[in-house]
């Protein structure tokens, strides 16, 4: 008896955990305006993303157009609020080029921060090795 209480109680505790596990979406609009300080450029760009909440997967693509030059870089930053600058929490590249598809898998404090609003995303060129182009990630109702 003691048997069957412990493996419906596992059972139980398993689903409970995948059924508590969501699929959180996010997105970004990259501009010019919003990189800190504000860069002058027709360079555009978009970020959508997923994080999965029971592996802590991010899964990302970025796209982007109309740079003065060539990527040279791109990373996710944070935390940061608008209008404020961080460190790089993931890399995307050097060299990059659109679309940028990838994923990370996230620690604890990332994940808050992520749903928190306090990372950005960026593209750099040659004449904007600070950023060309910046966009706020921020959860997608």
């Amino acid at each position: 008896m003691r048997r069957v209480i412990l493996l419906a109680t596992v059972f139980t505790a398993g689903w409970l955990s995948v059924a508590s596990a969501a699929i959180i979406n996010f997105s970004a609009t990259l501009n010019a305006a919003s990189e800190v300080p504000p860069k002058t450029s027709g360079g555009t760009g978009d970020m959508l993303g997923t994080l999965n909440t029971a592996t802590k997967d991010f899964t990302y693509t970025v796209t982007f157009e109309n740079l003065t030059g060539p990527a040279t870089m791109a990373h996710f930053h944070g935390p940061a609020a608008v209008g404020a600058n961080a460190g790089v929490v993931v890399p995307l590249g050097n060299a990059p080029t659109s679309p940028i598809h990838g994923n990370k898998t996230l620690t604890d404090p990332q994940i808050k921060d992520l749903e928190a609003g306090k990372w950005y995303v960026n593209v750099h060129t040659a004449a904007n090795p600070g950023g060309e182009i910046r966009g706020q990630v921020t959860e997608k109702k």
